[in-house]
């Protein structure tokens, strides 16, 4: 049999969203319980899959359970299942994301609010050149699946780069990610699970990249021991 996203588990996210409280998550625990069963196997299918062109470290499935201590919002659960695909080793960068939410589900990935030292490492990189990641951002595959490349962005040049520089769109942001948004047709049909391992394996011409900025220096010298 395929393995799919059933149409029950995205029926009780909805209805999750609807009545996110304790008492009717308690009375409804064996739906949550077989809509978690779902999502693990799928999960385990995307790892397998996905495992067959990357190295992966691990994936996780984040808790349905919010940490409300010191949110406004005190709705005690998340109204969807996300999705962490971490890889192997220090020379492969940039991470796997998969959200399942009624409406709003995506596959995505990149480079999440990179440490200081990354960003400026790839600010530098763009400085000097922006042709290879323009090259892939041109890509029709990247483009047909994500787009652009989307992130938070400061709205000045940094503290020492120049205001105007080609690459100043690239390197005012902070966060470097993309993203493919799905229905929640496409997410309980038989190839779903296709088009998500189709998605990630679009995002590794920009990780690979990416990686190999992140572990050089300007000078294409190994940071790696």
């Amino acid at each position: 049999m395929t393995m799919k996203i059933q149409p029950g588990t995205l029926q009780f996210l909805t209805d999750l969203s609807a009545n996110n409280d304790r008492a009717w998550f308690q009375a409804n625990k064996d739906r949550y319980e077989a809509a978690l069963e779902n999502m693990k196997q799928f999960v385990k299918a995307v790892e397998n899959a996905l495992g067959e062109t990357d190295h992966l470290e691990n994936a996780t499935l984040f808790r349905i359970y919010r940490d409300v201590r010191f949110s406004k919002d005190k709705s005690p659960y998340k109204n969807h299942f996300g999705v962490g695909f971490s890889r192997a080793t220090k020379r492969l960068r940039g991470g796997y994301y998969l959200h399942i939410e009624p409406g709003a589900s995506f596959a995505g990935g990149g480079f999440w609010q990179p440490e200081a030292p990354d960003l400026e490492r790839l600010r530098d990189e763009f400085a000097a050149d922006d042709r290879p990641i323009r090259e892939i951002m041109a890509d029709g595959t990247f483009k047909k699946y994500f787009g652009v490349i989307q992130g938070d962005e400061l709205k000045t040049a940094p503290r020492g780069y120049d205001k105007d520089s080609p690459a100043l769109d690239l390197i005012r942001k902070k966060n470097f990610t993309v993203h493919r948004n799905f229905t929640d047709k496409e997410v309980i049909s038989d190839n779903f699970l296709q088009e998500v391992k189709q998605t990630f394996e679009a995002m590794r011409p920009y990780f690979d990249y990416m990686s190999m900025v992140l572990t050089t220096d300007l000078n294409g010298e190994s940071l790696l021991d």
